[in-house]
């Protein structure tokens, strides 16, 4: 394909998805863009990453087909639209997973990933088709005006939403179904980036777009929490054990995509729609440049080691990342001490900014202990602000979590925290040895999978090899030479 005419193809895409599914308001424009943005320059970057490769035209065909409907998908007002155009991003995206058909590895991902849409595909439909059954109607917009006007909720609304997370969570890459992300690695960085055009975090947007309905299902929210919770910190410990630095990418996407979900269940919407966009470009950028990551790593391992860290220090910089996060809380949320999923939003970023402060030693000069001070306001700040932002492009839904969801949410990681100070203190910890060779495993959980997937549908190259792989030589009778 010539560059001219796929970068054609590409501008007008945004054109195409309007005139199929003409539902434009702030969300759907900010995901339209974001997809548009990041697609662009993946597209950009394939030109010089695949050139003189034979299939370079196959790749970018289906490249640009996946990006089409991930455009409809976002602009779409019609759920059976929405569905189909999901459908039709994983049948595509399928495509550009089996570039590389010499290597095995990537064709054990695709043929995961695959197995996992069409099983998402089936739920997604069914929930599709009892929504429509109950609300009598298929358009989004009219379903949320009638889901925030119910006062009883059918069974048939339930069991909606328990597909729809289910759905959602299969094509989200939550454990136990994590492994093809994993190994999706195989496949070109391109298409690494691309998942992250609205591909494997899509999930997020369309319970967004489901926000109304979602927050009068307590049970749904509570499975997204619980899903999402525990993903988020396996998955996270996991990363801490990864040399690689796409694989390690790849188990931090498993663990964001589990936040978000978590978000989702907690009613958090303006939180996870922030999260999506963030997670997108940040993670497109990583992947695309993740030969200057590598060299970034060799040179802090060259740098002169920093001083061991105690329990002590871990108190205090978490001590001062809470007052920072508290101050961005009271910022964003006006009515915090009434608000559990501000708390959680506020021990989340408390978290996070601990190891900013854990940096500050006294052996640095006053300016760069400055500098860090400054950089984790900016960054609360900042955190305050786009929460504004984007609470603003969402209309007000009233959704109390749990008071499970919230507790289970903040054990989650308060045990993640303590963890991470425990490996950090005690490195050669009995306990600490023993989590890591579990982590480093991946806890098991993909090969367990894995082997399922294989006695129900193994791959084209494993049934082949079964079916050519020589018969055993007859034992010989009589006596031995």
């Amino acid at each position: 394909m010539p560059p001219v005419l796929g970068s054609l193809v590409l501008l007008l895409a945004p054109l195409l998805a309007l005139l199929v599914a003409p539902r434009l308001d702030a969300v759907s424009a900010i995901m339209l863009a974001l997809v548009t943005f990041i697609a662009g320059v993946i597209h950009a970057y394939s030109r010089r990453y695949l050139d003189g490769q034979a299939a370079a035209g196959h790749y970018h065909r289906w490249f640009l087909v996946t990006v089409i409907a991930t455009s409809v998908l976002v602009t779409a007002g019609d759920l059976r639209v929405m569905a189909l155009a999901w459908t039709a991003s994983s049948l595509s995206l399928h495509q550009l997973l089996t570039f590389f058909a010499d290597r095995p590895a990537a064709q054990v991902a695709a043929h995961k990933k695959f197995l996992l849409s069409r099983l998402a595909d089936v739920a997604v439909y069914a929930a599709v088709f009892l929504l429509g059954r109950a609300f009598g109607t298929y358009d989004l917009f009219a379903i949320g005006e009638q889901a925030t006007a119910l006062t009883s909720v059918a069974p048939s609304m339930h069991a909606a939403g328990f597909l729809l997370v289910a759905g959602v969570a299969l094509r989200s890459a939550q454990l136990p179904f994590h492994g093809w992300l994993i190994q999706v690695m195989e496949a070109p960085t391109p298409v690494s980036a691309l998942l992250h055009a609205g591909v494997v975090n899509i999930g997020g947007y369309v319970l967004i777009r489901l926000a109304a309905l979602i927050g009068i299902l307590p049970g749904a929210q509570l499975a997204l929490v619980l899903i999402g919770g525990t993903t988020a910190v396996l998955a996270a410990l996991v990363m801490m054990t990864r040399v690689s630095i796409k694989v390690s990418l790849a188990w931090s996407t498993a663990a964001q995509m589990g936040f978000m979900l978590l978000e989702c269940g907690l009613g958090a919407w303006e939180l996870a729609l922030l999260h999506l966009v963030a997670h997108s470009c940040y993670k497109a950028h990583a992947f695309l440049g993740s030969g200057g990551v590598v060299a970034t790593q060799v040179q802090r391992q060259l740098a002169a080691p920093r001083a061991r860290l105690t329990v002590a220090r871990w108190v205090g910089a978490s001590m001062a990342g809470a007052a920072v996060a508290a101050v961005a809380g009271w910022l964003a949320w006006p009515n915090l001490a009434a608000d559990p999923r501000a708390w959680i939003a506020v021990s989340l970023l408390a978290i996070a900014l601990a190891p900013i402060f854990l940096r500050l030693e006294g052996r640095l000069t006053t300016r760069t202990n400055a500098t860090l001070v400054g950089l984790a306001l900016v960054v609360a700040l900042f955190y305050a602000g786009w929460h504004l932002a984007f609470a603003a492009l969402l209309p007000p839904i009233a959704a109390v979590p749990s008071a499970v969801a919230v507790a289970f949410a903040l054990s989650a990681f308060a045990a993640l925290f303590v963890v991470q100070v425990l490996v950090s203190v005690h490195p050669h910890h009995r306990i600490t040895r023993a989590l890591q060779a579990w982590a480093f495993a991946g806890f098991h959980l993909d090969e367990l999978f894995t082997r399922a997937t294989f006695l129900v549908w193994p791959p084209r190259h494993v049934r082949r090899a079964a079916v050519t792989a020589p018969a055993p030589a007859p034992a010989r009778l009589g006596r031995a030479a």
